[in-house]
């Protein structure tokens, strides 16, 4: 019998939003693989389940420091969501975000200082808080930051850009990404992960070939849809949040350049 955990149900669940029964029944045909459950049930369901990926389990909270041309993202984590909720907690992850920003530009391991804050907060609370994640970024001139933390603080996103934009401007598009839906993967198409353009691919492939078209016929059925689906994904071409009329590239103008953006959640890198 395959083995998995509540935990790995769980986590199919908030992918897919599927019912706990189902998706313990494609873990099982799957042999506990979560990646093969959820091909398993898209193929099943013909793409049209409610894809949750980004609401990632966990408690705790995210913190964002931006100082001149530097930046940084923070996750802490916590057993429930009362500490996540607790001012000391989130004051320790807001502190913990600026002293990123002395830190080098990258994935950024936690200092003594950092450590010190985490194992005080363990010792108020009672519970098992973590440092998940720290990323650092640097702009260059010209170049600069905007972010939005939602405000249960489990969603926050980072935006790097150049050109005339404006604090405010760079605060809406971070709210577009906090909250668009399918959550962009890349600024345009071009910067859509390789795995994840691979396995939209594969499974319309799947499908058209499923419907009795001969392989060489199918995938050439896809880019139409391929084009469709690097629209709905890529944060440029998506219908901007406040305004569907106009799209994300529409709102910002010519003379602004989104050059990266960092989304992260809660628990999404369990």
């Amino acid at each position: 019998m395959a083995e998995f955990s509540a935990k790995d149900v769980m986590a199919l669940r908030n992918r897919t939003g599927l019912p706990m029964m189902d998706c313990k029944a494609a873990l099982a045909e799957a042999n506990g693989d979560v990646n093969a459950a959820e091909d398993l049930l898209r193929k099943k369901l013909k793409g049209k389940m409610e894809k949750r990926s980004d609401r990632a389990a966990g408690e705790g909270c995210i913190a964002i420091a931006i100082q001149g041309g530097k930046a940084a993202i923070v996750e802490l984590r916590a057993e429930t969501d009362f500490t996540a909720k607790n001012e000391k907690f989130q004051a320790g992850a807001q502190r913990i975000a600026d002293l990123s920003l002395a830190c080098p530009a990258g994935d950024v391991a936690p200092t003594p200082e950092m450590t010190a804050i985490i194992d005080d907060i363990r010792i108020t609370t009672g519970e098992n808080c973590s440092i998940a994640r720290i990323h650092r970024m640097d702009a260059r001139p010209g170049q600069k930051f905007g972010s939005y933390v939602h405000f249960d603080g489990k969603t926050g996103v980072l935006v790097h850009a150049e050109g005339d934009a404006t604090d405010d401007l760079l605060k809406e598009v971070s709210m577009h990404v906090t909250a668009a839906f399918p959550v962009p993967k890349g600024v345009t198409a071009d910067d859509i992960p390789a795995d994840v353009v691979e396995k939209e691919r594969k499974f319309r492939v799947e499908q058209a070939m499923e419907s009795g078209k001969p392989r060489e016929i199918a995938e050439k059925m896809v880019e139409g849809g391929m084009k469709k689906f690097f629209a709905e994904i890529a944060l440029l071409e998506q219908p901007f949040i406040k305004d569907p009329a106009k799209a994300v590239k529409d709102v910002i103008g010519p003379r602004v350049k989104i050059i990266a953006f960092a989304r992260w959640a809660v628990g999404e890198s369990a």
